[in-house]
């Protein structure tokens, strides 16, 4: 197959739909077929074997991380001389046009992929009154598509909610390889604790936004005076959190990848994960692997990952006494946390990025299938109406 993606995403930038759609990428080309990406411009030409179609963008204004690239004639060019089977556009909405007019104007298939749960961002950044509208763009993008893939049960039942049709669950994945127990480290976590290796060490990973709710996290390190922080990523909220969590023990560590961020998982007592907007929480998946034991809100495609004392806690995203008392019952019991530890990574272990390349493989074909019997049909249709 010759598969074109869109997306509003990707390298040099990291987070859980670059991570998802490298991965994805990478199998793609190992198992024979041909990608090419299109995303906004990051000096990056190619990766894995697949070109990758950088287009120039600037810094959203509330967001000035995620880059916005508008669609040019280049991208129609590049996809003539590629003449993909399939489009794939990840989390339609503005380069992401280009691959739904493409496929609408060659008869492309069209297969689309939620990520992002933009309607629940925007209370975040004082634009809750556009949620409406924003649900009423994403339906009218998400149903040009013959599939729409969710990566979380919830996120299907919602979008379904929505009047979005043609639904499926595209299944986790992570990197079981990078992410071990075994990497865990006294000298990580001397960094992380700021020299302080003996306190309760709680860390966040990923990006620091205001939707994140990391703010919430000081509710825990107010309750647990020895307890330590470690924030692991960077983002447009960085000089908020400074001062909110000034005066605490908390560690900005910046950005971290690879063997070094898994290490910082490993090394960790308790992974928090506050968010409720989450259609997933890659992330999570990442900590389990590396055998951190997780504390997450009851939200969105978090409660796909983590079951309820068994191999995390959760805790209702609505109670802040909740989220205490949660993160308080892992660290009192160093036995029953070795427990959630160990079934973390046996959670983690059952979703490979192979398998999880595998099943999206299969909707493709099935969507080439039906692309291909609605032309068939279509034709005898034709043929009888100029007989006439």
């Amino acid at each position: 197959m010759r598969i074109a993606f869109f997306t509003e995403t990707f390298l040099p930038k990291v987070d859980g739909i670059v991570t998802r759609l490298c991965h994805t990428v990478a199998h793609l080309q190992q198992n024979g077929h041909q990608v090419l990406v299109f995303s906004p411009d990051g000096g990056i030409t190619e990766y894995k074997g697949a070109q990758v179609h950088g287009v120039s963008a600037f810094p959203l204004p509330l967001y000035p991380e995620l880059k916005l690239a508008l669609p040019r004639p280049s991208i129609g060019d590049a996809l003539t001389r590629f003449q993909p089977d399939l489009v794939h556009v990840v989390n339609p909405a503005v380069l992401g046009l280009a691959g739904l007019f493409f496929s609408k104007m060659h008869h492309i298939p069209l297969v689309a992929s939620y990520h992002t749960h933009l309607p629940h961002y925007l209370k975040y950044y004082g634009l809750g009154m556009f949620e409406g509208v924003l649900w009423e763009m994403l339906k009218a993008g998400h149903n040009q598509a013959l599939l729409n893939l969710c990566t979380s049960n919830a996120m299907v039942e919602e979008l379904g909610e929505q009047g979005i049709e043609r639904l499926a669950l595209w299944q986790r994945g992570v990197d079981i390889d990078t992410f071990q127990p075994e990497l865990a480290s006294a000298d990580m976590r001397m960094l992380l604790s700021q020299g302080n290796p003996d306190a309760p060490l709680l860390l966040y990973v990923g990006r620091l936004s205001a939707e994140k709710e990391i703010d919430r996290i000081k509710l825990i390190l107010d309750a647990m005076p020895s307890a330590r922080l470690a924030l692991v990523g960077d983002g447009p909220y960085r000089q908020e959190l400074e001062k909110h969590f000034a005066g605490t023990k908390t560690y900005f560590a910046g950005y971290m990848s690879g063997k070094t961020l898994a290490s910082a998982f490993a090394s960790a007592d308790c992974f928090m994960f506050p968010s409720r907007t989450e259609t997933l929480g890659l992330v999570l998946l990442e900590a389990m692997a590396a055998g951190c034991p997780v504390v997450a809100a009851r939200s969105g495609g978090i409660t796909d990952i983590v079951e309820d004392e068994a191999n995390g806690y959760l805790f209702d995203p609505s109670s802040d006494q909740d989220f205490i008392q949660a993160t308080q019952r892992l660290l009192a019991n160093s036995d029953e946390r070795e427990t959630i530890r160990r079934n973390a990574r046996v959670e983690a272990e059952r979703w490979g990025w192979a398998a999880a390349t595998r099943q999206l493989e299969g909707y493709y074909q099935t969507v080439l299938e039906k692309q291909s019997t609605s032309t068939v049909t279509r034709a005898p249709s034709s043929a009888t109406a100029s007989s006439k």
